[in-house]
């Protein structure tokens, strides 16, 4: 079975809003809402351990802006796509039955997402999608014997998880909607340094496009800028790796055909080869 390349691009969960009535009156000045801060721990938390993205903080930014002022260090990274959601909807509920001998209680927690993927660069929200999800527990008493448990506060953690696992696929199937690519790092010598190794799917002897970008216009029709295809100026063959994590591993490459002599890195890009041999 062929190993399949998994582009791991940049992405932040910029915002997280709640946009129900719930928790309002427990908001502080400069406080993030309780409820739109859980919902996005969780959906980067579920994020991170997909293990198919570079997630990267943006809530907390002027946290790690003045982080770096105190180390002396500048190392923010931008991101391909930021993600922008809110808690449209959130409720519970208790139902419960009293007989004789007997009571039951039944809690519920209902709760629905929105996420949006924007483009970084032009603000351009270009995929929606929501989520739905519940939890309930029950608990019940026989005689004076039994549960009687107050209201189950992991009911809410369990209720936005389910929502915001609902929208995940569709979601990710729309991040990861591209061919792989990466970056020309240095040409040493003989040898082109790229960026991404075995954990990004590459193996030895993998065979691979270097593309010249093609020049950026505007559209009259829509105001945004177009990249025009490219074209192909070289091929290069994967022999060995270097680097130890998803966030610092490289290729070392030679070029099989074509030529880089002259040609600026910054104006190309490496991508699968995605012709067909008969």
């Amino acid at each position: 079975m062929p190993v399949v390349k998994t582009y791991k691009r940049k992405i932040a969960i910029g915002r997280f809003t709640n946009e129900t009535n719930y928790g309002l009156g427990l908001l502080r000045d400069n406080d993030l809402d309780p409820l739109g801060k859980q919902a996005s721990d969780i959906l980067s938390s579920d994020l991170i351990r997909s293990g198919r993205f570079l997630v990267l903080e943006r809530p907390d930014l002027a946290k790690l802006i003045n982080e770096q002022q105190i180390t002396h260090r500048a190392d923010l990274v931008g991101v391909d796509t930021l993600i922008l959601g809110s808690v449209t909807e959130f409720g519970r509920t208790t139902e419960g039955t009293t007989g004789y001998l007997c009571s039951t209680k039944k809690q519920r927690v209902h709760a629905k997402v929105s996420v949006r993927l924007a483009d970084p660069e032009t603000g351009h929200a270009f995929f929606s999608t929501t989520g739905a999800g519940e939890a309930v527990t029950e608990s019940g008493e026989i005689a004076g014997f039994g549960s009687q448990a107050e209201y189950d506060a992991t009911l809410n953690d369990r209720a936005i998880r389910a929502a915001i696992a609902n929208a995940m696929d569709s979601m990710i199937a729309n991040l990861e909607n591209r061919p792989w690519r990466t970056n020309i790092l240095s040409v040493e010598g003989k040898n082109v340094l790229i960026g991404g190794g075995s954990l990004q799917g590459l193996k030895i002897g993998d065979q691979l496009a270097v593309v010249e970008e093609g020049k950026k216009v505007r559209n009259p029709q829509t105001g945004f800028m177009v990249t025009l295809p490219g074209r192909e100026i070289a091929r290069i063959k994967v022999n060995s790796f270097f680097g130890t994590s998803e966030t610092d591993q490289g290729s070392t490459c030679s070029v099989i055909s074509g030529s880089l002599d002259g040609v600026p890195i910054d104006k190309v890009v490496v991508s699968e080869i995605t012709e067909v041999n008969n």
